[in-house]
């Protein structure tokens, strides 16, 4: 029987790779990943040289064909994305689902756990995160409005992705929609007490907390209402990816 490994890499610093992750690396009769020249990269720095397979969005069925053909053979196998965990908002996971649909028993899917944008974002929100909703990469076009209705719907923190290129479009709809969502329950409250001794209920602003280029050279993590975080992402250098996290 042969296996498909599913191996996290890393978002941005080289030295967050497992000790498991390169092991498997090494063993693997072959590698499918989604840009030859960055994967190639991310070996190259740890000295391991494997036969690669492009696997990306826009495949065709007859890349699919050979890399279950290998698998077939008894070839071991280990899938990475560009950065992060595949099958996370990645077409990686469409690759998965084939696999186990065409070879069913013949082939274990084994995963490598590891870095992920956005739970490493999730943790230093800190927004609740027992529960939390992901919604991955706001649609160009059509459903970008129901998109944003399962955000403000949401009854827990919210986490999504967005490109350098459209943050500014996706933050500013997003002040668009909290600016005009109606006052939720005392979830989302403060009491406050006047200086005469009477207690009302004042309504917070949702927080959020949007990560730029996530263990980088240049990580930058904005704070705060969404005008005050729109402000900051403003004066700052759009560039690389973006993970937002909103509060529930």
């Amino acid at each position: 029987m042969s296996t498909l490994y599913i191996v996290a890499t890393p978002i941005g610093n080289l030295k967050d790779i497992t000790l498991r992750a390169l092991e498997t690396l090494k063993e693997v009769d072959f590698i499918i990943c989604e840009d030859t020249r960055v994967t190639s990269k991310l070996l190259a720095h740890y000295e391991i040289q494997k036969s690669l397979i492009a696997y990306f969005q826009h495949s065709h069925l007859q890349r699919v064909d050979e890399i279950i053909k290998r698998l077939k053979q008894g070839q071991n196998a280990a899938l990475v994305t560009d950065a992060g965990t595949p099958g996370i908002s990645d077409p990686g996971g469409v690759l998965v689902n084939e696999v186990i649909k065409r070879l069913s028993d013949a082939v274990k899917v084994v995963p490598i756990p590891g870095p992920c944008a956005a739970i490493a974002a999730l943790s230093i929100s800190g927004f609740p995160t027992d529960k939390f909703l992901f919604l991955g990469f706001p649609p160009h076009k059509k459903g970008r409005q129901k998109f944003w209705k399962r955000l403000i719907d949401a009854e827990e923190t919210v986490v999504f992705y967005e490109s350098c290129h459209r943050i500014m479009k996706s933050l500013n709809e997003l002040k668009q929609i909290l600016d005009s969502a109606p006052l939720r329950s005392n979830n989302n409250a403060e009491i406050y007490s006047s200086s005469e001794g009477r207690e009302a209920v004042v309504e917070k602003s949702r927080q959020v907390v949007v990560c730029r280029e996530l263990t980088k050279m240049f990580e930058s993590t904005y704070r705060g209402t969404i005008e005050e975080v729109l402000k900051k992402v403003t004066e700052a250098p759009q560039k690389g990816e973006y993970t937002v996290v909103v509060s529930k």
